[in-house]
């Protein structure tokens, strides 16, 4: 039995100031890696767009310096600096020692802002090793100074200081973070969004880090410049000449939203969110609102105006397909999930955006005849696609050995096409991966299977692991055509069999883990030529005027080898995995049959190639040293 003597107030830690960031930093800025690393940056830079969201800022500035900190600095009221009671500490020390603290929790002061938990400046601070804050008020300047947290010094005053405002520099500290270098394109990405959801706002970015010119966004017709901006950007065709866009004040109190939205001719839908100037990439109460206002408002019109075929079914899916939304609310007091701010959590937001939506949509639809009959009628052709590849997948159901009826798996995003000589399916690692995949394929034409993590390695099971296995049944079941000896080609349900994972050496396991599978299993598909193995980058590289993408180590340094007068890149982007590119981006290098690059999978003999996957994936560790070592190049012949 458990001794309780072992357990008592002993063993309790009480974590003061801003030691629990430091020891779980995890539960305020979401994790360590990049996105932990670059979730300080807009935090700080949350805190400057809530100044001009209140009138009280034009200009924010950012800079990236040579040794990797980042200063951030806007032209506002500048932080307190007078004593704080009852602390008696300046408010500036307050606010950057202190969890919980901070002037957006009065509404005298701040009338929306996106950084309510006070918390932010204070958890960049504590992550930091080292931060300086400077503040310009009352003609002075003040500036103190900060290491992991901790106040160096008093807060220092310097008389005959122009103009107001708050400059924070930080250096992020190693001992938190693995790799502590900042993105250039990462940062540069989020100040031009930033700066089309704030009209008028102007937002610089200095890249002293990068050698690259200074950059600089203002726009003044906001949402709209941003909705122009991405539809040229993606090469996206309208369906209607000119979107639509409303502006309201019908959310709960003081909140109002702004949208900008239109119908493109691409196979999927993208809806971009937004709350207080703050992206809300999972979406949120807000978003659902948006996506039910819109079908709903279709929905309406298609029946007043009796526009729906008779024996179709217009689902909410069907009218979102090919929809690019933006959409940009403000609220008082919104309620995130989780301090990095990825999704609105305010149930009561819900319902008024769904209203104003809805009602904007259908009067803009009555009042704009012409672009009401495009929608529709690409609404109904989604509808007719869908319900095609409803009817194709029942059609491909069967029966097993034991006579039962088995079909498709459900984690199956099938394709429209019943044509298999004009289809193909992309097995991917990773539901977020695999959501990335759903949302740059082709619809028509692309079929995506995600699978969870690593699947069993089919060179060390047994046949009965195998068939037990679901993500490997999810696969023979998708695929349609048998395995073992009943493996038959013509009976699968799709041209190509492509093998997507990540670019790096984890992805390159799963890879070989899946090939293992075929090789054992359905051997035929390869002696075929019907199983391939996609090439996603690995790196992106940016150069003037032009993006290059790099497969590899090896391909990244070729391409910067190539370069005339030896010419250096903007930014290079390691990406970490598929589901951190924007489907767009999975598109444009990996899914897209004009510009991808796939590796038909060959084998000379099924029997050896059936000892090699033994030998490289089996149980024997001797077989498998010998194997890599006679693979390896002679260390004589490298250039160490």
């Amino acid at each position: 039995m458990t001794n309780t003597n072992e357990y008592s107030a002993k063993q309790i830690t009480v974590l003061e100031g801003l030691a629990p960031v430091r020891k779980r930093p995890g539960m305020y800025i979401g994790g360590v890696d990049s996105h932990g690393l670059h979730h300080l940056v807009w935090e700080l830079l949350d805190n400057a767009v809530d100044e001009a969201m209140n009138g009280h800022a034009s200009r924010i500035e950012v800079t990236l310096e040579r040794e990797g900190s980042v200063i951030v600095e806007d032209n506002g009221r500048g932080i307190p600096v007078d004593l704080h009671q009852p602390t008696n500490k300046p408010a500036l020390e307050v606010i950057l020692t202190t969890l919980h603290a901070g002037g957006k929790f009065d509404r005298g002061s701040y009338h929306a802002a996106g950084g309510l938990h006070g918390v932010g400046a204070s958890v960049v601070n504590a992550l930091s090793r080292s931060l300086t804050a400077a503040v310009k008020r009352n003609r002075c300047e003040y500036r103190m100074s900060f290491a992991r947290g901790k106040p160096l010094n008093g807060m220092k005053k310097r008389e005959g200081a122009a103009g107001t405002g708050t400059r924070i520099q930080f250096l992020p500290d190693p001992r938190i973070f693995p790799a502590t270098e900042f993105s250039a394109e990462r940062i540069a990405e989020r100040l031009e969004e930033t700066s089309y959801l704030h009209r008028g706002l102007e937002l610089r970015f200095h890249d002293k880090a990068g050698g690259a010119r200074p950059k600089k966004w203002k726009h003044e017709r906001g949402l709209r410049d941003y909705f122009d901006s991405l539809v040229a950007r993606k090469g996206l065709a309208l369906a209607h000449e000119t979107p639509f866009e409303i502006e309201s004040q019908a959310l709960n109190g003081d909140g109002r939203l702004e949208l900008t939205l239109g119908w493109t001719e691409a196979p999927r839908e993208e809806f971009r969110s937004h709350v207080n100037g703050i992206p809300t990439g999972s979406g949120g109460s807000h978003e659902a609102g948006l996506r039910e206002g819109v079908a709903k408002a279709v929905r309406n019109y298609l029946e007043t105006h009796s526009l729906t075929p008779r024996g179709l079914t217009i689902a909410a899916e069907d009218v979102r397909e090919g929809v690019l939304a933006i959409l940009s609310v403000f609220l008082p007091n919104p309620q995130f999930q989780g301090q990095t701010k990825d999704r609105l959590n305010n149930p009561e937001v819900r319902a008024p955006v769904e209203n104003a939506v809805r009602l904007g949509l259908e009067r803009w639809l009555n009042q704009s005849p012409t672009a009401a009959e495009r929608i529709c009628g690409r609404v109904v052709l989604a509808a007719r696609a869908r319900e095609a590849s409803r009817a194709a997948s029942a059609a491909v159901s069967r029966k097993t050995e034991t006579r039962k009826k088995t079909v498709l798996p459900g984690k199956l995003s099938d394709c429209a096409s019943r044509n298999p000589a004009e289809t193909e399916i992309f097995i991917v690692e990773g539901d977020s991966a695999g959501g990335s995949a759903k949302q740059g394929r082709d619809r028509m034409r692309q079929a995506v299977l995600p699978l969870r993590g690593k699947i069993l390695n089919a060179a060390q099971a047994s046949k009965a692991k195998v068939a037990e296995n679901a993500e490997l049944r999810d696969i023979a079941l998708a695929l349609g055509c048998g395995t073992d000896e009943s493996c038959d080609p013509d009976k699968l349900r799709y041209q190509r069999v492509v093998l997507l994972a990540d670019a790096d050496a984890d992805g390159h396991h799963i890879t070989t883990l899946l090939l293992a599978y075929f090789v054992r299993f359905m051997p035929k598909l390869i002696e075929k030529g019907r199983v391939f193995v996609a090439q996603p980058p690995l790196y992106r590289l940016e150069f003037a005027g032009e993006t290059r993408w790099a497969a590899d180590e090896a391909e990244k340094e070729r391409i910067l080898r190539e370069q005339k007068n030896g010419a250096k890149p903007k930014a290079i982007t390691r990406f970490k995995g598929l589901g951190e590119m924007q489907p767009s981006v999975l598109w444009d290098t990996t899914l897209n049959p004009a510009t991808r690059n796939l590796l038909l999978v060959e084998m000379e003999s099924a029997l050896r190639a059936d000892k090699f996957i033994t030998d490289l994936m089996g149980k024997d560790p001797a077989a498998r040293r010998d194997l890599i070592h006679s693979g390896a190049p002679d260390p004589e012949a490298l250039d160490l």
